[in-house]
């Protein structure tokens, strides 16, 4: 009997499904690990296992077990997507497997000792300072005393997602914001370092044989101060050549610094005033959908499938044919330093951007519009996060949005009008009756939150001259004028204008009782449609 050949992959959520479809293309069983039985993609796995990946003997446990079986061989272990990289590397390393050094992996994961071995090697970052619940006392009191410039950015070490990331704008918001990245971080410990100022980018790239092929250059949108929310990225970057050659620049030399080899790596990056300094490098393909949709979209180039190859230890002939080699043009701050790798590029032919739509606080009544964005024009994913009965929250890390859109098409501002267009078409409606729904129209925050979350429109009204909506009728007829005259101009968290806004409001609900004029524009300040519907007393069912 023929021995199956295995591959063993961590994570079984949405990002990990591009994996699992590789393999399988490959021809190769699957082995599936997660924590969650329920996790979306356990169902595509040819063999799901519960293991929780922070486990890392249980998963070498499991890797044993599949090379102790005679009627089956493992051939690789791979993931993408996850904080997991390091536990990956680690059960490669032990069953001699392809890819980069479990050390070099730690380098990845640990944002400790990556700033560690970018100080050492002189790659440009961020300067920091390591902080646990023992020391913290310690940071506060040379904050009180002056001795630290604010803004810091607050992060634990070993997380993604935004989990537990912040900006610590004053010494005020420093103590909640430093035990929040401690509770967010698996060792109990944090960084706190300089804010970098300057547009970011998320960059993909593939290791192989002394080079480094960029498989993806996207431009981040991050918005909703103290806390860094993606709204999005848009594939690929209109970011200037020489701008764009000497960010790649620099995030050769972070890739050498931290030792990667033989695999993935993935940057986020930022354009600074003294020139490109690197956010965090990781040992894996990117999350967020950019390696395993808006970039196969917009390059036609299956990126995952081409890292599996490499982890079985094959050559990735697909990317080796396709790619073109791109010149090293490093900024002056690294100018003296040598090129660590030949570099190259498989470009995006055609432009893709993904945008996510967020909510205000309260519980999903229902969600409302799905269908017709995924028949939007240039539509070509639809991924809703929350269903009926969800507790929703505005964003604090990128994991409490509500649902991504991904589109495709020729132009950049085509691509991003797409997308646009399509988020437009889903509201979510909110329970009546939620005391978070309340607090959020009332502004009520947090000693070290001031000012978030922030309102749908930042307009000041004349309230003296605002007129209560009679019953029945369109409130796009009574929209006071300060709104009116940038009606088609602001835009609220989900890409609507105000003119929009109204008009959707006149859609759902033309049966309505007389509405308050103070508080239904200051709902509509504050919370856009949700709000509006919510303080109208909507009830519809989908």
């Amino acid at each position: 009997m023929e021995q199956q050949k295995i591959v063993m992959i961590l994570g079984a959520g949405l990002m990990q499904g591009p994996a699992i479809q590789a393999a399988k293309e490959l021809g190769y069983k699957t082995v599936v690990v997660d924590a969650n039985p329920l996790a979306v993609c356990a169902k595509d796995a040819d063999c799901f296992k519960v293991v929780d990946l922070k486990d890392k003997q249980g998963l070498y446990s499991l890797a044993k077990s599949i090379t102790e079986d005679k009627n089956s061989y493992l051939a690789a272990v791979f993931t993408a997507g996850t904080d997991f990289s390091a536990n990956t590397a680690y059960i490669a390393q032990e069953f001699s497997l392809k890819g980069h050094s479990y050390q070099a992996c730690l380098n990845a994961s640990n944002k400790v000792l990556m700033r560690e071995c970018f100080a050492k090697d002189k790659v440009p970052s961020p300067n920091f300072r390591e902080v646990d619940e023992k020391s913290l006392s310690e940071i506060e009191k040379l904050a009180e005393e002056g001795k630290i410039e604010f803004p810091k950015v607050i992060k634990p070490v070993d997380n993604m997602g935004g989990r537990g990331c912040r900006l610590a704008r004053s010494k005020e918001e420093l103590h909640e914001s430093l035990l929040t990245a401690i509770k967010n971080s698996r060792s109990g410990k944090a960084i706190f370092e300089d804010y970098m100022e300057g547009p970011e980018f998320s960059i993909d790239s593939v290791v192989y044989n002394g080079t480094l092929t960029i498989t993806g250059f996207a431009d981040r949108h991050i918005y909703y101060p103290p806390y860094f929310i993606e709204t999005g990225h848009t594939i690929p970057s209109k970011i200037d050549e020489k701008m764009k050659a000497e960010l790649i620049a620099t995030f050769a030399l972070g890739i050498k610094s931290l030792g990667l080899t033989h695999g993935v790596a993935k940057a986020d990056i930022k354009y600074t005033k003294d020139g490109p300094m690197i956010g965090e490098i990781a040992a894996r393909l990117s999350g967020g959908y950019m390696s395993g949709w808006t970039y196969p979209f917009s390059s036609n180039l299956f990126l995952t499938k081409e890292a599996l190859k490499i982890s079985l230890g094959k050559e990735p002939d697909e990317l080796l044919k396709r790619r073109k080699t791109i010149k090293w043009i490093p900024h002056k701050s690294v100018s003296s330093q040598a090129q660590p790798f030949e570099l190259f590029e498989v470009k995006s032919e055609k432009v893709s951007a993904e945008r996510a739509w967020i909510s205000i606080p309260g519980k999903i009544a229902f969600v409302k519009g799905l269908d017709e964005a995924r028949s939007s024009e240039g539509v070509k994913e639809v991924f809703p996060r929350n269903k009926a009965g969800d507790t929703v929250n505005f964003p604090r890390n990128n994991v409490e949005k509500c649902g991504n859109v991904i589109t495709l098409a020729d132009s950049y501002e085509e691509a991003q009008n797409f997308a646009k267009l399509a988020i437009g078409k889903i509201t979510s409606i909110l329970e009546l009756k939620n005391k978070a729904t309340d607090d959020f129209l009332l502004n009520v925050e947090s000693e070290d939150e001031k000012g978030f979350p922030p309102s749908a429109f930042d307009v000041k009204l004349d309230w003296s001259k605002v007129k209560d909506i009679p019953e029945n009728s369109k409130v796009s007829l009574f929209i006071p004028e300060e709104l009116k005259s940038c009606a088609d101009e602001i835009f609220d968290w989900n890409l609507l204008t105000v003119s929009q806004v109204a008009q959707k409001f006149d859609k759902l609900m033309p049966i309505h009782k007389k509405l308050d004029g103070k508080n239904f524009w200051n709902a509509f300040l504050r919370g856009s449609i949700q709000a509006i519907l919510y303080v109208a007393g909507y009830e519809a069912k989908p």
